[in-house]
């Protein structure tokens, strides 16, 4: 065989290394779900929406609002449904108010019911986008702190996940990437999601029956009506509570597994 020495072989003539261009492809995909939604969060900035969905917005035309509802109940609840869903999965900043709006327009068990659905199928879908780019880094993290911290949270998912979602002070959002960036199972987040929403979706369902006297004491005031103006100190008092007695489980186990 002869021996071709480089050297001597023309620019033309060298050989074109081969590029294996399959782990190019699947890092796009993985990437693509939370650009979409990254994306959906900024048009949505671009037009302004967060400062359009208001209850001050809605106190303004609550009236023509609740005849469309009358006249269209399933066609109206399938397009709020459907904008809660997309709230939830993009982490619009105006959950609570589209929460009360629901109470307001559809009352407490059907908005409730609407509101806990779109909630958790929207969370589930930020979870999943956000699980597809970076679940998983913590515990490829090696033996440190934050692997140990992800792999103690993977143990007991369902119970730190339903005290997050029951303590008010914690955004819905944040909790959904949490638990996506320890990668745990969507089972569990979406039985998590689902059981820990329950009291505040309610909640909020209810206190929407009872906007008309919020916004006319806003009016008389001449301010704007806030969220905050619904929420009592005692609703606060009982989701702390609550979150408290969810967290005790896990808690117990990590005392036990530290003494032991």
């Amino acid at each position: 065989m002869t021996r071709v020495d480089m050297n001597e072989l023309g620019p033309s003539e060298l050989p074109t290394p081969s590029v294996d261009k399959r782990g190019a492809r699947p890092a796009l995909l993985r990437y693509l779900p939370l650009a979409v939604i990254v994306g959906l969060l900024a048009l949505g900035y671009s037009f302004g929406l967060q400062d359009r969905v208001s209850l001050a917005a809605l106190g303004d035309r609550r009236d023509e609002l609740r005849a469309y509802v009358d006249a269209n109940f399933g066609s109206s609840l399938a397009t709020y449904l459907a904008i809660y869903t997309l709230a939830a999965a993009v982490a619009f900043p105006a959950q609570a108010v589209l929460s009360v709006i629901g109470g307001f327009l559809f009352g407490w068990l059907v908005g409730g019911a609407s509101i806990l659905l779109g909630a958790t199928v929207g969370a589930s879908i930020l979870f999943l986008a956000t699980r597809s780019a970076f679940g998983g880094f913590l515990r490829r993290g090696g033996e440190g702190v934050a692997a140990r911290t992800a792999q103690g949270f993977r143990e007991n998912a369902v119970g730190y996940l339903l005290a997050l979602r029951l303590a008010p002070v914690v955004p819905f959002f944040l909790v959904t990437i949490a638990a996506a960036l320890f990668d745990i199972r969507l089972r569990s987040f979406v039985l998590a999601t689902f059981v820990g929403i329950l009291p505040a979706v309610f909640a909020y369902a209810w206190l929407g029956q009872g906007l008309d006297s919020v916004l006319a004491a806003a009016r008389e005031m001449g301010r704007e009506p806030k969220v905050a103006d619904l929420v009592t100190p005692e609703i606060t008092i009982a989701f702390c509570a609550l979150a408290a007695v969810a967290a005790l489980p896990p808690l117990v186990r990590w005392v036990r597994r530290r003494r032991g």
